[in-house]
């Protein structure tokens, strides 16, 4: 019988005054009996909609069955047939407009915690893992065919991933100095620790992924060059990462910053860390303009650098920001205490 709980089990977090000043993660993860409690909130549908919104179609019932009983790692193993990457999607993929908005018990009351599940099964394989407890990967066995991935961000370490497990040997060929894409550069340390993402990386190396950072294709080596080397298909995976401009005056002056060079200074380059090698301004009054999850990344990111008042602007109403501050993925555990002024 399934527990007919309204709400989800609460994820344990850092409380807002707190998590205001430092980069450590905001949500802190269920401890094993949470995790049982809320998978049992899971009615275990004979058509399970959860699985038609996962756009990897992981067997969701599966691996939430499987935590109730208190297989954790039955739980990771079911996950990882589809998915190469569950301690990042259990983070920051947006299941609360995918396989959660599809969950039965959303209709009345709150769905399951589907994302939250799927993070601790993630981090508790990692646990063992550390503790050199967990059984280790089976490389498979190769079919002697060769792909270029161009781009190491979600796209190209999903691409890796699914093609190392179908026998292809993969090499990752990253333009930065440490593989990850924008889940390094990107998201913050907060959101998505970057330990999680080399970690995850790590598990493809298991598989027999190879990384070649430091290397931009089109320049360092063509496309040409790659097939010329014996790759066989090259899956261009480099994202959207250039800046956009509003090109209204004032742009160029100093103090004024795209997303990416902030974040990215932020995160890949450690900046908030003092006497970092790569430093960033540390303004006590900051205006971010726009309203979806990188200008909140930004904004909190500004209040942890030590500012006392952040401003959001935006064009639309407060109610039609694509990630509020006060709910959602973007802050995940509740809102991080800005002034009332944003």
């Amino acid at each position: 019988m399934a527990d007919m709980r309204p709400d989800k089990t609460k994820m344990p977090s850092q409380e807002p005054s707190v998590r205001a000043r430092n980069f450590s993660e905001v949500a802190l993860g269920y401890t094993a009996e949470m995790a049982v409690g809320e998978a049992n909130r899971c009615l275990n549908c004979k058509n399970p909609a959860c699985v038609a919104g996962c756009p990897v179609g992981v067997n969701i019932p599966g691996f939430i069955k499987k935590i109730a009983e208190g297989d954790f790692d039955g739980a990771y193993a079911v996950i990882s047939e589809t998915s190469s990457l569950p301690a990042i999607c259990g983070r920051v993929c947006p299941q609360e407009s995918q396989c959660e908005t599809k969950c039965v018990r959303g209709i009345k009351t709150e769905p399951v915690g589907i994302g939250r599940l799927e993070r601790f099964a993630a981090d508790y394989h990692s646990a063992k893992k550390k503790e050199g407890a967990a059984v280790p990967a089976s490389k498979p066995e190769k079919n002697g065919k060769k792909v270029a991935v161009v781009g190491s961000g979600p796209a190209g370490l999903a691409c890796a991933g699914d093609l190392a497990r179908l026998g292809y040997g993969v090499t990752v060929f990253e333009a930065l100095h440490t593989p990850g894409g924008v889940l390094v550069y990107g998201i913050p340390e907060f959101r998505l620790p970057k330990a999680i993402v080399a970690e995850e990386i790590e598990g493809l190396c298991d598989l027999g992924v190879k990384f070649e950072c430091n290397t931009v294709v089109g320049r360092t080596v063509s496309v040409d060059e790659l097939f010329e080397e014996g790759f066989e298909a090259v899956f261009i995976g480099t994202g959207a990462g250039l800046p956009r401009f509003m090109n209204i005056p004032g742009e160029n002056l100093n103090g004024v910053f795209s997303a990416n060079e902030f974040l990215t200074r932020i995160n890949l380059m450690k900046a908030y860390r003092e006497g970092a090698d790569t430093p960033v301004m540390r303004p006590k009054r900051v205006a971010v303009v726009g309203g979806g999850n990188v200008a909140m990344d930004a904004a909190r990111c500004a209040l942890r650098l030590g500012a006392d008042e952040v401003s959001i602007v935006y064009r639309r109403s407060e109610a039609e920001l694509p990630a509020p501050c006060g709910g959602g993925r973007a802050c995940e555990g509740g809102g991080d205490r800005l002034p009332p002024s944003h």
